[in-house]
């Protein structure tokens, strides 16, 4: 998985490229909020960012509101990197839009338990997103009979949209995924089918069909 290291100290960004590399993650480094700001836009951008909540150009914090007004399907997964411990500072972050923090200096078995866990949860997103994907291609495939249906009162045929006459299970063919395999009802044997079946066994020999 790719994740994003937003930090603008040079030796703890690299500490932490080091340590998410050795976790066996991709990381993609940014030194200042505008970068990672721009990485954060881009197609392939990384699912789970950790961002320092200060840095030059653009905090942390302003990262996160502006992803979160971002109208995308997957969320990136945000985990705030910062020294304040304050419980209205880790409030703050939090209803800012983080999904996550972690004080600094870091525990490292801290960092990647919390760092699992975001994996876990986008890897989850994904599916559920894929999933979603597939179920609207499907409804978007599917044809439905819906709406008044004129059909002949003797027949049994349908007018289609271009005033054409059509036998029944011609039209729902055309209409929907349904297929039909014929058979024939127990009232129409006996209406029907019976009363032929009678007659062949009835007729002379001479008459009957070799």
């Amino acid at each position: 998985m790719k994740i994003l290291v937003a930090e603008d100290e040079p030796i703890s960004r690299r500490a932490l490229e080091a340590t998410l590399q050795r976790w066996g993650y991709e990381v993609v480094l940014a030194g200042d909020g505008v970068v990672a700001w721009d990485v954060l836009n881009r197609p392939d951008a990384p699912p789970l960012a950790i961002l320092d909540w200060m840095m030059p150009g653009m905090d942390g914090i302003e990262v996160v509101r502006r992803l979160r007004q971002l109208a995308r399907r997957q969320p990136t997964y945000v985990i705030l990197l910062t020294c304040r411990s304050g419980r209205e500072d880790v409030v703050s972050g939090l209803e800012a839009g983080a999904d996550d923090y972690v004080i600094k200096p870091f525990d490292q078995k801290e960092l990647q338990a919390r760092v699992r866990a975001g994996a876990r949860i986008v890897e989850l997103q994904a599916a559920v997103t894929a999933r979603l994907s597939e179920l609207e291609y499907a409804l978007a495939n599917v044809r439905r009979l819906q709406g008044l249906l004129p059909i002949c009162s003797y027949c049994k045929k349908i007018r289609d949209d271009q005033n054409y006459w059509q036998q029944v299970e011609g039209y729902i063919s055309e209409h929907s995924e349904a297929e039909f395999s014929h058979s024939v009802c127990p009232d129409c044997f006996r209406e029907h089918v019976q009363p032929e079946l009678d007659k062949i066994k009835t007729a002379p020999p001479a008459t009957r069909q070799p």
